[in-house]
């Protein structure tokens, strides 16, 4: 059978990806006949090339009539293989130890086990870094090239006390003390400040650059402050305490109204009472939380065999969970989620260093292409090499850190916009006199409604049962 009269009968369609090309019949004709070699002129002469299937020409040449009434697979392109990105491997799981506490049937929580310090000797490895991955492109059945994406390489969050080598691929402790992350989850090594007692007029304020260990209470009117993690073995009452790590006490907050608690990380107690906690990721109550203002920038959990948030005002980025909301007498309570407001002001405070980074980049590049010029024509004077020398680092400099600025507006942005996650949980009851509010609309609780919960949905804030 000659060429043309294929056309008649068969043809050919490649997929939207290029990766696959399928053969059809027209029109079933008796005592139709082809050869392999005839159909795979048939499909070269319509551009497919590569990764034609021999064995599947031989079935259709061998009998057509099989083939009649189905597309059939002739030809497969090899699919690009995106590059793995490049990752931190920590040599301590500083992130298992979200440092959970033993939780008893009974809704009781031990907190003793959060007093364990993970101690390093100078010199020893902390981290170590995986490059990325090149991509491998793969091959349409076209013949083209189809590309693929290399993995995005990851790069260290230096702490304090840290040392990273040369090859940029291993990161070591500096001084002899304790691993711990920070905000941004920067890594540090802190050595340990421990008061075996209260923090009391025998102590007087701490600040300290590590990490504060306190076998006893803090009381009211005093201060406490770290560079590390603070832990209590005890309470806290009208204390101000401030950690850059996160901050764990093993009793509760009991504030009159007084100090605040404010953590770079998480927050983690039994109950909290009168009083104003801050963190920059979760706050985590086993028992209550009763008249305070709470602020997280993820989630504020409230789950133990109370868990009963009444009164005050709870502030989180993505979700409040607890057991009860509310009371019977209507106490007034606010929760309010998918709210980030110390984020939009460190965006808009981005948003100004990105301008002035970027007018500063301006700048150093139009002097610094005029001195190219001067070069070029050999006018360069010693003088002139220098600040040539001076303005290619500070292009360099400026450059890096406006990438760190853009990355981090990125980052706020994906955050801010994202809403649909936000929600509030009451796993037992929700009571009237609770105002809920998600993003900027507001709904309020007239009634006790038992296990639900409420998020975004068709424009509105809608409650929802959780089963």
């Amino acid at each position: 059978m000659d060429q043309p009269d294929l056309d008649n009968v068969i043809g050919v369609t490649i997929s939207p990806d290029n990766l696959t090309a399928v053969l059809y019949f027209h029109k079933a004709v008796e005592n139709f006949k082809c050869t392999a070699e005839q159909l795979e002129s048939f499909l070269r002469n319509r551009g497919v090339v590569y990764g034609i299937h021999g064995d599947v020409l031989e079935s259709i040449a061998s009998n057509p009539k099989a083939f009649y009434y189905s597309q059939t697979v002739v030809a497969t392109g090899q699919p690009p293989i995106d590059g793995k990105d490049g990752m931190i491997r920590l040599i301590y799981d500083l992130d298992s130890d979200e440092r959970r506490p033993v939780q008893h049937e009974d809704g009781t929580v031990d907190f003793k086990e959060l007093s364990k310090i993970r101690n390093v000797k100078k010199g020893q490895l902390i981290a170590e870094r995986t490059p990325a991955e090149r991509g491998i492109p793969g091959k349409s059945v076209t013949g083209g090239v189809l590309p693929a994406k290399d993995g995005k390489e990851a790069r260290f969050r230096i702490g304090k006390n840290v040392v990273v080598n040369a090859e940029q691929t291993a990161m070591y402790a500096a001084i002899d003390g304790m691993v711990a992350k920070t905000e941004r989850e920067k890594i540090n090594v802190f050595p340990v400040y421990e008061v075996n007692g209260d923090v009391d007029y025998k102590t007087g304020n701490i600040d300290f650059v590590g990490t504060v260990v306190i076998r006893g209470n803090v009381l009211t009117g005093f201060r406490v402050k770290a560079g590390g993690d603070i832990r209590v073995i005890g309470g806290v009452e009208g204390a101000e305490i401030e950690a850059e790590g996160s901050v764990e006490i093993s009793g509760g907050i009991m504030a009159g109204g007084k100090g605040y608690v404010k953590a770079g990380r998480n927050v983690r107690c039994s109950f909290i009472q009168d009083a104003n906690v801050f963190a920059n990721e979760d706050i985590i109550v086993s028992q209550s939380i009763m008249h305070s203002n709470i602020r997280a920038s993820r989630n504020v959990i409230c789950f133990g065999s109370k868990g009963l948030i009444v009164g005050g005002s709870i502030q989180a980025g993505e979700r409040v969970k607890a057991r009860t909301i509310g009371n019977t007498l209507s106490t007034a309570t606010t929760i309010e989620v998918g709210v980030t407001p110390e984020l939009r002001g460190e965006l808009a405070e981005l948003k100004k260093q990105q301008r002035q980074l970027s007018d500063n980049l301006d700048k150093t590049m139009k002097a610094l292409a005029l001195l190219d010029q001067m070069a070029a024509a050999g006018q360069l004077t010693p003088d002139k090499l220098v600040m040539r020398q001076k303005l290619s680092t500070t292009k360099r400099q400026t450059t890096e850190e406006l990438e760190i600025v853009k990355e981090r507006i990125l980052e706020i942005e994906k955050l801010l916009e994202n809403t649909e996650n936000a929600r509030v949980e009451a796993v037992h009851t929700v009571y009237g006199g609770t105002k809920i509010v998600i993003g900027r609309f507001t709904r309020f609780v007239k009634e006790p409604c038992p296990r639900v919960y409420f998020k975004i949905a068709d424009g509105e804030i809608s409650m929802l049962p959780l089963y």
